[in-house]
């Protein structure tokens, strides 16, 4: 095109309108483009969360095989995998009181196919107990529910002496440094539990730490340590086959599965009252509608009357509830083991 005037700067207006608007079409279409790509995205973020799940799903158990948690979670794994139709593994990444696998699952994409089976001990305990945690137990976490509360039961082995809290408080006492007493770790509820009863009865005990609570219960059936803490779910199959003796259980009512166990309240620690649990949760920035939705299928789970009778039996109360109702537990809980920390003087550097 050949442009005939006179004027030079009618021609310099006339090309600066033009290329203006060439380049607020350009604009308009990339923008136009950028919305259509992030419309397409959203879409199948969206189609993707509602399809969940399409693959299996990992739940990971941050202590040792065998276990009360692991033996919790596997069960339940196995009704996931009823419910959801897809398969539903477990991993046990045992260490540093839980520690471990949780910041394992901490560090896992927020796509709903990494979940932890997490405790009092990972989100109660560890965050008063340990001055460097791997991982936040509130901001590194969506919570999906409550699966049960339990208690905790004393135990020594089947030849021991010690057949009260009594005993066990007067023979320590008389030999201050013979008497061990095993824990799951550093910072698990096993350890807590017993570091609780030594600051609130006198009691004279050394501090034998395990990387889980299978090698600890190993050597207390062979008579290698004195005394144990543990959950009952772990605890009862030892104890039904005689291979060690429970001496007391921690709440302030007696057990329905050991109803002849004393409390320790009733055994002269008055006012010790300590109670466990067990919780499903996602890493942070999970998607909501997959929270949900698992959440949904856990309550749908612990409503089992097989579920139920099977938790019952394993000394463990089923109890669950909202994402919310969880995060707000859990909140409270690292509240309160805080103040029983300090009280025991328990501490993991």
């Amino acid at each position: 095109m050949v442009l005939s005037s006179s004027n030079p700067s009618i021609t310099f207006s006339y090309i600066y309108k033009k290329n203006m608007k060439n380049s607020i079409a350009r604009s308009f279409a990339s923008t136009l483009l950028a919305t259509v790509c992030a419309g397409f995205a959203c879409t199948a973020a969206l189609a993707q969360t509602t399809q969940w799940p399409t693959r299996p799903i990992k739940i990971v158990i941050p202590f040792g095989a065998g276990g009360g948690t692991d033996v919790i979670g596997r069960f339940l794994a196995q009704k996931f995998t009823e419910g959801l139709g897809q398969t539903v593994v477990v991993e046990n990444r045992p260490g540093a009181g839980g520690s471990l696998g949780s910041a394992e699952v901490a560090r896992a994409p927020a796509d709903g196919y990494t979940i932890l089976l997490g405790s009092s001990s990972t989100h109660g305990i560890n965050p008063g107990m340990y001055a460097k945690l791997p991982y936040d137990p509130i901001k590194d976490f969506e919570p999906i529910g409550l699966i049960a509360t339990n208690l905790f039961v004393m135990s020594v082995p089947k030849d021991s002496p010690v057949k009260t809290v009594a005993d066990l408080v007067r023979l320590s006492q008389a030999s201050p440094g013979q008497f061990d007493y095993a824990s799951s770790g550093n910072g698990t509820t096993s350890h807590l539990a017993a570091a609780l009863f030594i600051s609130m009865s006198g009691a004279k005990l050394t501090h034998i730490p395990y990387k889980s609570n299978v090698p600890g219960l190993t050597d207390l059936m062979a008579g290698r340590v004195a005394m144990m803490f543990d959950n009952i779910t772990a605890m009862q199959t030892q104890i039904n086959a005689g291979t060690i003796r429970p001496v007391a259980t921690t709440g302030l009512k007696r057990n329905v599965v050991f109803k002849d166990v004393p409390t320790l309240d009733e055994a002269g620690v008055k006012g010790y009252d300590l109670r466990g649990w067990f919780c499903l949760l996602a890493p942070a920035g999970t998607p909501a509608e997959i929270v949900t939705k698992m959440n949904r299928e856990l309550v749908r789970v612990i409503a089992m009357p097989e579920v139920t009778d099977k938790l019952i039996a394993l000394g463990a109360d089923p109890e669950t509830g909202t994402p919310q109702e969880l995060k707000a537990l859990i909140a409270s809980e690292i509240i309160k083991y805080k103040k029983i920390i300090d009280i025991a003087g328990a501490k993991v550097e």
